[in-house]
């Protein structure tokens, strides 16, 4: 199972691996993502093709998804978090601080009614410092939120170039040239918050595990320190659940692990990865094991 199909990069190769004896299962909540992918992968022969299983919505329900397509149980599990390339590259989305575009963000507009404008609109100054600061680690949350709430009150702030030009006026400019883009951080904990995402994950991973089957793999590729943190924390949990008191000498709950953990560290990407393709920089995959 891909989680998060996207354009079928990764479930095109898994698909040469699982050959026509297998079944491939495909969430992703984007219409058009599902759409690209499917076509990429009917383009298989069909002599070398597994069973094609594609499932619209968001990984959270998984439990939901699974069940109305009748799996018994999955074999490897894949989810490569955070907003995909069709959502980054598509301007009207408004995911990119690069692109002038409307202040949407929400991956799955069909669905979903709160968008990034709403929140930079109606959130107040310590709630806007909270999800700056808590989703992103952004060290002027409290000077970019209140710098928003000044600009709202003389004209609507409904585009992402007015929100970066916002943030540069927020941030001292001898701050603002180190550390990538000024805006970076303050779009990535506006889409986390208009997403839900880090529910989303501890969600989906849960559910993921219950659905793997004995020696069943789950690999999960993150891009920010509170998605690695929730896949590690998950993993650990899995594979430690005894709760006795630390000085009792043998286990007394009875509390099994399920999961064991195959990288103890997680594995990153290579200068030869980052060259072809330079957004998989900030990646780290881990991987654990059904017991």
């Amino acid at each position: 199972m891909d989680a998060t199909l996207g354009f079928a990069g990764h479930s095109r190769e898994a698909a040469k691996l699982l050959g026509e004896e297998g079944t491939l299962i495909g969430i992703d909540q984007d219409e058009v993502a599902l759409a690209s992918s499917a076509s990429t992968l009917e383009a298989i022969p069909v002599c070398k093709r597994p069973r094609l299983e594609l499932l619209r919505g968001n990984f959270g329900d998984l439990d939901e998804l699974l069940v109305s397509a009748e799996v018994p149980g999955i074999d490897a599990i894949l989810f490569d978090l955070g907003v995909s390339s069709v959502q980054i590259d598509t301007p009207s989305r408004g995911f990119s601080f690069k692109e002038n575009s409307p202040l949407d963000m929400r991956m799955d507009p069909g669905k979903q009614t709160l968008t990034a404008q709403e929140i930079i609109e109606t959130y107040t100054a310590a709630d806007l410092t909270r999800i700056i600061r808590a989703y992103s680690d952004e060290k002027w949350a409290s000077r970019i939120a209140d710098f928003i709430v000044k600009a709202r009150e003389t004209e609507t702030i409904e585009t992402s170039e007015q929100l970066v030009e916002i943030i540069k006026a927020a941030i001292p400019a001898s701050a603002r040239r180190a550390g990538g883009h000024p805006a970076k951080r303050t779009f990535q904990a506006l889409r986390i918050e208009v997403n839900s995402e880090l529910t989303v994950l501890r969600d989906g991973l849960d559910a993921a595990v219950r659905w793997l089957n004995p020696g069943g793999r789950i690999a999960v590729i993150s891009y920010h320190s509170l998605e690695d943190r929730i896949v590690k924390d998950t993993f650990a949990a899995f594979a430690n659940r005894c709760d006795c008191p630390p000085d009792l000498p043998v286990c007394m709950c009875g509390k099994k692990p399920v999961l064991d953990i195959v990288t103890r560290k997680p594995i990153l990407p290579t200068p030869e990865e980052i060259e072809r393709n330079p957004r998989a920089r900030s990646a780290k995959l881990r991987v654990a094991i059904k017991r």
